[in-house]
């Protein structure tokens, strides 16, 4: 096995046996990055020199007596997540020569844990989109098969975690942005409950959904990795002062009487991704788990919900990217025109679409009819999730309704936007969700765990134990 293919676990045990090193760890990943990336279009960015004199530092302070559960780890970013004196691009256009000031919370707190920042990952503009076509630098391949898509919009992130370009990378989700490419790339995506991770330093897209996640080879890695960006942050108004602390290691969950609910709405699937649905609940019942059947009617509806709050929100949260203060300036005779001009050259076709909606939808006579009655479906989204969870102790859903499709296949933007059905009522509920693969051959196939508000640590539990259950880890990418 390379020292790229490793998880982080296992690369740490490698390194304090004296087996290995970052730097070593740190040159694997540069080099599959310089062999494969060009193929994958997976890496906006690659900060080679940044990268190795970290390694070296990192060596340097394990020399000196330091540990850390991920000291020396390489990792990546996507890139609408801040990293100081680096581009932060949102894959637009509109910034295409953006530096940023200041890392993210979540990233200057992995760096502070010795973590080694490789570069930057490609996503849909400005994280608006589930396959990664959207990206105004060109469309991410799957590197299970390079004629699919690799999902999105983190799926420049959970590409490399497939491809081994890392360790771990960083993502963010907002309505299945981490779980869906995971699903389509075979890898583990979780996204922690709203609040539990600082937004500080995230491009904003629906600040009130928007949370950053990471994408790992594992359960137990995803559990180290949540463990460092995990915590209150006074640089952010909706981080949450939670005082559930993660215990030091990952303790497989028990199945036997375990109580997993499904809710009846399940519908609409592929026959690969019933099929392995399907098994896995069986799998489930001879390991000693219990199915529950559950209504959750507003389910059904959530999709509709989460598409008119988003483009609400977007629509405000783009109106900076005018040409003066934040984005690539396009020069008129009129500061109107400016305006006019400047976005109409640097935002892409899905941004556009959905600052349109997201207008229209808070324009006067059209909010109530709208965004208000949005609001209050998610409102019973969260009180069906709660009913539920005094019934069982984890929801399951598969992670998406079909495995990973074609590139260019999906034109139609509410065929895209139906990519999310399983996904957005955990973001609506600010809940704790992560994907696991189920099966990974001919192309892989996610399952969907969603968890209790803030209960993390039971949510990795039981997918470390489902993981026992669920996968052939043989396999391997078509690279």
């Amino acid at each position: 096995m390379k020292f790229n293919e490793l998880t982080i676990a296992a690369a740490q045990s490698m390194m304090e046996a004296g087996e290995l090193t970052s730097l070593d760890l740190t040159k694997a990943c540069l080099n599959a990055i310089k062999h494969k990336n060009k193929d994958l279009n997976i890496c906006l960015l690659v900060d080679e020199i940044g990268a190795l004199k970290a390694a070296k530092e990192a060596d340097e302070r394990r020399r000196n007596g330091d540990r850390g559960e991920l000291l020396g780890i390489p990792f990546l970013v996507k890139d609408n997540i801040m990293t100081k004196n680096l581009k932060t691009t949102a894959a637009s256009m509109m910034l295409k020569d953006y530096i940023a000031p200041y890392d993210a919370t979540v990233v200057a707190r992995l760096k502070k844990a010795g973590a080694i920042l490789l570069g930057k990952t490609n996503l849909d503009e400005f994280a608006h989109g589930a396959s990664t076509e959207y990206s105004a630098f060109g469309v991410t391949k799957n590197p299970w098969d390079k004629k699919k898509v690799a999902g999105g919009s983190s799926g420049g992130s959970a590409a490399a975690v497939a491809s081994d370009f890392c360790l771990f990378a960083l993502g963010t989700d907002t309505g299945g942005s981490v779980r869906h490419p995971a699903s389509f790339c075979g890898v583990v995506g979780l996204k922690p409950s709203y609040g539990a991770c600082s937004r500080f330093g995230l491009i904003s897209m629906t600040s009130s959904t928007d949370v950053p996640g990471c994408l790992t080879k594992n359960s137990e890695d995803a559990y180290l990795v949540l463990k460092h960006i995990l915590g209150y942050d006074p640089k952010d108004s909706t981080s949450l002062n939670n005082k559930k602390q993660l215990s030091s290691k990952l303790a497989k969950q028990s199945l036997k009487n375990l109580k997993i609910g499904i809710p009846k709405e399940i519908s609409g699937l592929s026959k690969k991704v019933d099929s392995s649905f399907k098994k896995f609940k069986e799998d489930l019942k001879k390991a000693g788990a219990k199915i529950v059947l559950l209504d959750m009617p507003s389910v059904d509806y959530a999709l509709a919900a989460y598409y008119i709050i988003t483009p609400c929100e977007i629509s405000s949260n783009l109106a900076r990217f005018d040409g003066l203060r934040f984005g690539s300036s396009v020069k008129a005779s009129k500061l109107s025109g400016s305006y006019e001009a400047t976005r109409e050259a640097n935002f892409g076709p899905e941004v556009k679409r959905r600052i349109i909606l997201g207008t229209y939808c808070l324009s006067a006579g059209y909010y109530e009819a709208y965004y208000l009655r949005a609001q209050k479906l998610r409102t019973k989204v969260i009180n069906d999730f709660k009913k539920s969870f005094d019934k069982c102790d984890f929801i399951i859903t598969p992670t998406t309704p079909t495995e990973a499709f074609e590139i260019a296949k999906k034109k139609d933007p509410l065929k895209m936007y139906l990519e999310d059905i399983f996904l957005v009522p955990a973001s609506l509920a600010g809940l704790p969700a992560l994907s696991i693969p189920v099966s990974k051959k001919p192309l892989p196939i996610g399952l969907q765990i969603i968890g209790n508000f803030l209960d993390e640590q039971r949510l990795l539990s039981v997918a470390s134990a489902f993981e026992e259950l669920a996968v052939d880890r043989s396999a391997q990418p078509n690279l």
